[in-house]
């Protein structure tokens, strides 16, 4: 199977996932990114059965929108059953790096309000230790170069990834060379620096299930 291939089957692994949970008063939230948006097509067909989705970005919220559902504000929608999205790298505690596509704040605060986070991708994103894929602090952009030399202090090599503004307004530094032992700790540490508004690891807030896409089918782990 190709690496689209095994995104849609994910995409269509987390559809009968939340399906049974689907009613008039339903509110999802929704990620950002390549297989997000293959999940996105798919509940499309599903619309009008469930109140609408809370977006991570703007361009989630207008895949949304295409298909039919309605977007709808995290202040007036309480606690979400389910927050789906993808992730650029996982591990065994469903732990990831998440970011790739910018909007990592976003993708962190509606995770956060969600009682079960369910993680898609491909088998390629999953890693024994993370950190292969450089790591996204979302920074406010006065703070960047002071941001930047603290983290060349904790071992990362940071490049400012240019031409790209966040939904919030912000600047993304992406940490490359950087292998993270323990997530925990790491992503508490990231975001004690002045200046950085959040950072792509989410270990304190991970995955509750991890739908997997292999060759040979998706693997369903679920740590609750």
């Amino acid at each position: 199977m190709t690496q689209d291939e095994l995104k849609a089957a994910v995409a269509d692994a987390a559809i009968k996932e939340i399906e049974p949970w689907l009613e008039k008063d339903t509110v999802l939230g929704i990620g950002t990114g390549s297989t997000a948006n293959l999940f996105i097509d798919r509940l499309g067909k599903f619309a009008g059965r469930f109140k609408g989705a809370v977006a991570s970005s703007d361009a989630s919220a207008k895949r949304l929108k295409d298909v039919g559902i309605d977007v709808l504000e995290l202040n007036s929608s309480g606690t979400l059953p389910f927050y789906v999205d993808g992730a650029d790298e996982v591990n065994a505690h469903l732990q990831m790096i998440k970011g790739g596509g910018a909007a990592l704040t976003r993708e962190k605060i509606v995770a956060a309000c969600a009682e079960r986070f369910i993680c898609i991708a491909d088998g390629s994103k999953y890693v024994a230790q993370l950190g292969h894929f450089p790591l996204p602090i979302e920074v406010i952009p006065m703070a960047r170069s002071y941001v930047a030399r603290e983290l060349v202090k904790l071992g990362a090599e940071p490049i400012y990834r240019e031409g790209v503004v966040t939904d919030n307004g912000n600047q993304i530094i992406d940490c490359y060379d950087f292998m993270i032992n323990d997530p925990k700790a790491m992503e508490a540490t990231l975001n004690s620096i002045v200046g950085v508004v959040t950072n792509g690891l989410f270990a304190a807030r991970g995955a509750d299930v991890l739908l997997l896409g292999r060759e040979d089918g998706v693997e369903r782990t679920a740590l609750r």
